[in-house]
């Protein structure tokens, strides 16, 4: 009997192994914050695999300017199927690897800006602000915080999507003047961080007076803990915008799947987590509308945006100028 025992023991376990083993798996590299159990991940991969008779793997890389280095670096010979977390900052030089394929989505799609890259789809949208505690006197500009003795967390531009925003957002506004901008903020740097949520952690925890984050950042605190007391500073120069997009990887051995998951990034079921998760503007709004409490955020007066192509060739200048006042 328990050599019957035994054998009906593996030939279960052998089934289950087997039916695993046909279960297609499709991965995303995404950036860290992406992932976490208060991201997106988690619910949109419980809500992707009720449908797709899939196994959903994220794969957290860092920040969102390290995903387009790791791919460099794996070139075709990545894992990953889709990567999810470039913005049109990073585009042209992820379009320049020749890895991707295009998306063949159709959307109707909610943005500032008309949208037609084939190749990356937009996922959300917002604009880059810097946060700081409501009640206390704020900047009124870039240049005015440059002159103040506001103490602030940035991040690295050279691997983070919110640092290079920076970069682009002090170049597209102050152009020849960038250099002497960056100059006077230099003071001002408390620390650089390698990510976002290191940055955000260290002005919550009181190390510095401000963070620079996005527009839409207040709601987490106001919707999540019911909190009041963070708040976004608009900015005269306007405010630079970022839209991140995702992409399909032509070498993927799952293409059908990855389609599958890209057509399912701009449903309302994807689009409705990503307002109380990511903490962004949804790329498609849900047919709920936007949750209570993005009704007071701040909305910039001028909407600041490069093309992905000038993006590209600011890029290398802008690092330039940001690491040569850094240096001094």
């Amino acid at each position: 009997m328990r050599s019957l025992c035994l054998m009906t023991s593996l030939s279960l376990g052998l089934a289950t192994t087997a039916a695993h083993a046909d279960t297609p798996v499709l991965t995303v590299l995404t950036y860290d914050s992406f992932t976490s159990d208060w991201g997106p991940g988690p619910a949109v991969e419980s809500a992707f695999e009720e449908v797709c008779a899939c196994d959903l793997e994220f794969v957290g890389a860092g920040d969102g300017a390290a995903l387009l280095a790791r791919l460099q670096l794996e070139g075709p010979r990545t894992d990953a199927d889709i990567i999810l977390g470039l913005d049109t900052n990073l585009t042209a030089a992820a379009h320049a690897t020749d890895l991707f394929a295009p998306h063949g989505v159709t959307a109707d799609l909610d943005l500032p800006v008309t949208w037609a890259d084939e190749t990356f789809l937009p996922f959300d949208w917002g604009y880059f602000a810097f946060v700081g505690n409501a009640g206390e006197a704020a900047p009124t500009s870039l240049a005015d915080l440059a002159q103040s003795d506001v103490k602030i967390v940035i991040q690295d531009p050279r691997s983070s999507t919110p640092g290079l925003g920076l970069l682009m957002w002090v170049k597209a506004a102050y152009g020849d003047d960038a250099a002497g901008i960056w100059a006077d903020l230099s003071d001002n740097i408390v620390t650089v961080t390698p990510g976002w949520s290191e940055a955000y952690g260290l002005f919550l925890e009181g190390e510095a007076d401000a963070v620079l984050s996005y527009t839409t950042s207040p709601a987490y605190h106001l919707i999540a803990e019911e909190d009041d007391s963070k708040t976004a500073w608009a900015f005269s120069e306007g405010h630079y915008m970022q839209v991140e997009v995702a992409g399909k990887l032509a070498s993927t051995d799952v293409p059908d799947l990855a389609d599958q998951f890209l057509a399912f990034m701009v449903s309302d079921a994807f689009q409705s987590i990503i307002p109380t998760t990511n903490w962004m503007y949804p790329a498609v709004t849900p047919a709920a509308g936007l949750p209570a409490g993005f009704e007071t955020l701040i909305t910039p007066e001028t909407s600041i945006l490069l093309s992905a192509q000038e993006a590209a060739s600011t890029r290398d200048v802008a690092l330039a100028e940001w690491r040569d006042a850094l240096s001094q």
